[in-house]
């Protein structure tokens, strides 16, 4: 019997138990609720009073916008032409011809012969050239001239060698003397001057061979005439 009011006694304190239980846990998610009942109104009072404070802002910014956007559109106006102005013809007045009076209606008129008929003349088909009288010679040029157009080079008929100075041998020079020089009609070299010459006297040996060269002349229009001359000398030592 002990034992059996011992087990009701704890069944019934497990039941106690378990009805705290369950309102301790009503009450918790009643204060739950409250609560966030309360933090959702004081987050929609938060977002209402950021909402008030900012309209003005958005409102400036949706007017900007509109007016930003706003695109004018100017229409042109056209002027038709006035019509062309049609131009008044004048009439041309009529010329009257008026007659000549006679200034000697006293003199008799003159008698005017009747004119002859002129023959015509019958060429023949064949054409006629007419030959174009050859001009005068031209004249010839006064002193040397340069070779150039009509001008026939001269042609180099003899050319001695120069004469190596010796102290231009020992040194062991060489090169090039490029001499000017006037080859008259005859084909002789005069008024030699030298353009690139050589040290130690091997412009002056140039010089004095070249005097010595003969050429067949220029020509102009198959006579002979003066010109100005470019010769070389070269100097090597063999």
């Amino acid at each position: 019997m002990a034992d059996k009011k011992t087990k009701a006694k704890e069944s019934k304190e497990d039941v106690d138990l378990a009805v705290g239980d369950l309102q301790t846990f009503a009450q918790e998610y009643d204060d739950d609720n409250r609560t966030l009942k309360k933090a959702l109104i004081v987050a929609a009072v938060f977002h209402l009073i950021i909402g008030i404070i900012n309209f003005p802002s958005l409102m400036s910014d949706v007017q900007a916008e509109e007016k930003k956007n706003k695109v004018y559109v100017v229409q042109q106006v056209r002027f038709k032409p006035p019509p062309p102005k049609q131009e008044q013809q004048i009439p041309e007045r009529k010329k009257k011809k008026v007659p000549i009076p006679d200034p000697t209606p006293d003199e008799p008129e003159p008698i005017r012969m009747p004119e002859e008929e002129q023959p015509d003349i019958d060429l023949p088909d064949t054409d006629l050239v007419f030959d174009i009288p050859d001009g005068p010679p031209p004249a010839e040029p006064e002193g040397p001239i340069l070779v150039a157009g009509d001008v026939v080079a001269p042609e180099k008929i003899t050319a001695p060698q120069p004469v190596y100075t010796e102290m231009a041998r020992k040194a062991r020079i060489q090169g090039v003397v490029i001499v000017q020089a006037i080859i008259d009609k005859t084909g002789e070299v005069t008024n030699v001057k030298v353009l690139k010459g050589l040290p130690m006297g091997l412009d002056i040996a140039a010089a004095d061979a070249v005097k010595k060269w003969k050429f067949k002349p220029a020509t102009l229009n198959g006579k002979p005439v003066d010109v100005y001359y470019n010769l070389t000398v070269n100097f090597r030592i063999q």
